[in-house]
């Protein structure tokens, strides 16, 4: 199967799961495992993505940055709005388009406003993702986009604390890599550091130019 097929399976079924259950499955802070409830638009709500009924705690994980250095993603985010995605720069498909977006979203906010959202794109293929080339890749998309690379077993407990599955690295015949992981971007706010707010492969540029802003003030799902 070759690499869009895999990504486009995967998000295909996402989206399916989606429409027909409106659940994620999450392990909660307690540890026990159970649905959580996906609201779709809530006419109430000011965002266009997909609201949360279930508010998800921000993945305690520890990888290392694009300098090299350790990085906590809970205490070098905390108090702010982010957007997390999982996924690997050789990615044919869904992953450069998906960060291109919010690359171009995000040149959309003021000056003021970009300093107060975080993105962080977290490798799924860290054996290839070094440090030096998640930064060369991100840098086309945003130069203060946040990469991170390391252990994939912590990468793969964070991911599915959030609902969200990565397959381990495939090599194929062709020696090309496919890395099979799920396509959604979490929005976390500054007031509890949860998610809140969810967007599924394929979401369109004005919806993230619609959304940040009101990421960047905080603004209530």
């Amino acid at each position: 199967m070759s690499r869009t097929l895999r990504t486009a399976r995967l998000a295909g079924a996402a989206a399916v799961a989606l429409a027909a259950a409106l659940t994620l499955t999450a392990c909660g802070s307690d540890g026990s495992t159970g649905p959580a409830k996906v609201t779709q638009q809530k006419a109430d709500s000011p965002y266009q993505g997909t609201v949360l009924g279930k508010h998800f705690d921000k993945p305690d994980l520890q990888l290392t940055d694009t300098a090299g250095q350790p990085f906590d993603l809970r205490q070098k985010t905390n108090g702010r709005s982010t957007l997390l995605f999982f996924g690997y720069t050789s990615c044919p498909d869904v992953c450069p388009t998906t960060m291109g977006d919010i690359g171009v979203a995000m040149t959309k906010l003021s000056p003021e406003e970009r300093q107060k959202v975080d993105i962080v794109f977290v490798s799924t293929d860290p054996q290839r993702d070094t440090p030096q080339v998640l930064r060369t890749w991100l840098d086309s998309m945003g130069k203060d986009f946040i990469g991170l690379t390391g252990d994939l077993a912590r990468v793969k407990a964070a991911a599915k604390s959030l609902g969200i599955l990565i397959e381990d690295p495939v090599v194929n015949a062709d020696g090309t890599v496919t890395s099979t992981h799920g396509a959604q971007v979490l929005a976390f706010l500054p007031s509890d550091d949860k998610a809140h707010v969810l967007y599924l492969s394929g979401t369109e540029e004005k919806t993230y130019e619609h959304d940040l802003p009101l990421l960047a003030q905080g603004v209530a799902a």
